[in-house]
């Protein structure tokens, strides 16, 4: 088996979270507590994800955060706007909420402030990805934004596979990334009832660490090479390991070409 390393590669990490420095350690450690698990980095803030990055000369990287309530979503999207503007290499999605008032201005907000993509993360929000609140985003997102969307859990069944193959077959225009290869903690289920198609991604991110080597190898050529790519979900994993643990499966060169940079290019038409 032929050996790389990151540095053998442009790098594109499609799972980032940043927050405001004074609620940086605070935000890091709930996520900590959630999951039950010790974050590589204790502070997850922009300074510490470019330092993290710089491991691996990362290229590019996308940023997002999650708004718990409606009310933190134009916050969040000035924040994440904001330090976009000062790093040219984050890629911005902007935070959405279902119970949040005027859905489509927000839509046209971001779109007119330059934001790639919209992130949700149902579990975080206690909101069901097939739900009322969730359809309403999608309906202003439709054939306009991508979602990267957080999927599975083994304790909630707020964004369970099977709701994931409903929204798409009700929403055949939206772009969605599903991140953790379908299903954090749900992989068999994401197995059994995703397939890629034109308009669904997957993401390595919180999966290729928790799983077997032959296990991640199955799930990514289920999905297909071209259609994964490479994520971290900093602050939670340490990018270069990371980025090694992947290189690590044995796949090929140009594989690896398609997962850590040309199908991320190619979902964000960059």
């Amino acid at each position: 088996m032929e050996h790389f390393t990151p540095q053998d590669f442009e790098i594109y990490d499609m799972h980032a979270h940043i927050f405001p420095h004074k609620i940086s350690e605070k935000a890091t450690d709930s996520i900590g507590q959630f999951y039950d698990i010790t974050m590589a980095y204790s502070i997850g803030e922009t300074e510490r994800l470019l330092e993290a990055e710089q491991q691996i000369n990362t290229k590019r990287m996308l940023v997002c955060s999650v708004a718990t309530t409606p009310k933190q979503v134009v916050s969040i999207n000035d924040f994440i706007r904001g330090e976009a503007d000062q790093h040219p290499e984050m890629i911005p999605f902007a935070a959405l909420h279902g119970d949040f008032e005027d859905l489509a201005g927000e839509v046209d907000r971001v779109i007119a402030m330059g934001f790639k993509g919209i992130k949700l993360h149902a579990d975080f929000q206690r909101t069901p990805i097939d739900s009322a609140g969730s359809y309403r985003i999608y309906e202003a997102i439709e054939g306009r934004l991508p979602v990267l969307m957080h999927m599975g859990d083994y304790r909630h069944d707020f964004s369970h596979p099977t709701m994931l193959a409903k929204v798409l077959r009700d929403f055949p225009k939206l772009k969605v990334l599903a991140s953790h290869l379908g299903g954090f903690a749900a992989w068999d289920e994401a197995e059994a009832v995703l397939k890629s198609n034109e308009n669904v991604r997957f993401d390595t991110s919180s999966a290729v660490c928790l799983m077997s080597p032959e296990r991640a190898i199955r799930l990514i050529r289920h999905y297909g090479v071209e259609n994964c790519m490479f994520g971290t979900d900093f602050p939670m994993w340490d990018p270069k390991a990371e980025a090694e643990r992947l290189l690590s499966l044995g796949f090929t060169f140009e594989d690896y070409k398609k997962m850590f940079s040309e199908n991320a290019k190619a979902f964000l038409d960059i």
